[in-house]
């Protein structure tokens, strides 16, 4: 079975590519930016049609989410949706399956209890819109892909909010965090191992939403994060910190699709001390 991957040097494609090389019945075509720029429609084309994947696992996206609102926001959408126009139209002309990665910031978190898949989009910022306009352009040209909305994504390669707590506690005694916004953690080793249970087990296509369990604000996960840190952690409310995105204040998915599919999430608490053991060893 041959699997195409973009975003192959991003924090999920890194743990996507460690996963897939472990499996032998696979033959694994990664690419990062700079071997396959996605904005390039043709270049897309080209890759896919040459290799003739039977999946592909679109994990390239443009997150920084302050950018996006100004500096980045020409890129964003150029990556998020017109990139993923092209990937969705080559996949469908070479009949591949096709998982793609979106986020909980699809939804405006109004709603005030579990979002699920069909649950009314309303996108509070342009890298939400953005990746909105994303799956759009995937549904479009390949219906039957699966789409993944997932959050808080952490992992040993790449920028996160775990890892900035962490660097944090190095320099200051006392860190402010958020404690207003309640969301659930993902990690993303998980996660690559869920869209490998979407190849291995015949899973129906159509919209997931994918994090480890249990749910925290970001003030809950930093407390647990630092809890053998010697550093005073302060609740504060979001307009206590000036940022130029607006972000859900209540964006906490339903698991039940993915648990349906035999999937067993692992909590975020449980997640995290497994990243810890992991990233002990990374040199940052």
């Amino acid at each position: 079975m041959k699997i195409l991957v973009t975003g192959a040097n991003g924090q999920l494609g890194q743990d996507v590519v460690q996963l897939l090389k472990g499996q032998k019945k696979f033959e694994l075509f990664s690419y990062n930016r700079s071997e396959l720029d996605i904005t390039n429609s043709e270049a897309v084309q080209e890759a896919v049609v040459s290799i003739k994947p039977d999946w592909i696992l679109h994990c390239a996206a443009y997150t920084n989410v302050e950018a996006a609102e100004d500096e980045g926001k020409e890129l964003n959408w150029r990556i998020n949706r017109d990139g993923s126009k092209y990937i969705s139209k080559a996949a469908a002309s070479v009949d591949a399956n096709l998982i793609y990665i979106s986020t909980d910031y699809v939804f405006d978190g109004i709603k005030q209890e579990n979002y699920f898949p069909d649950d009314e989009k309303n996108p509070l910022n342009q890298y939400g819109a953005a990746k909105l306009a994303g799956e759009e352009e995937i549904l479009k040209y390949c219906p039957n892909a699966h789409i993944i909305r997932t959050s808080w994504v952490f992992g040993e390669n790449g920028h996160n909010f775990v890892y900035t707590m962490l660097n944090l506690a190095k320099k200051m005694d006392t860190l402010k965090v958020v404690d207003d916004q309640y969301g659930r953690p993902t990690y993303a080793k998980d996660l690559a191992a869920f869209m490998l249970h979407i190849i291995e087990n015949d899973t129906p296509c159509g919209i997931y939403h994918f994090s480890n369990d249990e749910t925290a604000t970001w003030y809950q996960f930093a407390k647990i994060i630092l809890k053998d840190k010697n550093i005073n952690i302060e609740p504060v409310e979001s307009h206590e910190f000036k940022q130029k995105a607006k972000r859900p204040k209540y964006s906490i998915m339903s698991l039940d699709k993915v648990k349906s599919t035999g999937f067993v999430i692992p909590t975020w608490s449980n997640a995290l001390l497994r990243f810890m053991e992991n990233a002990s060893k990374v040199n940052r």
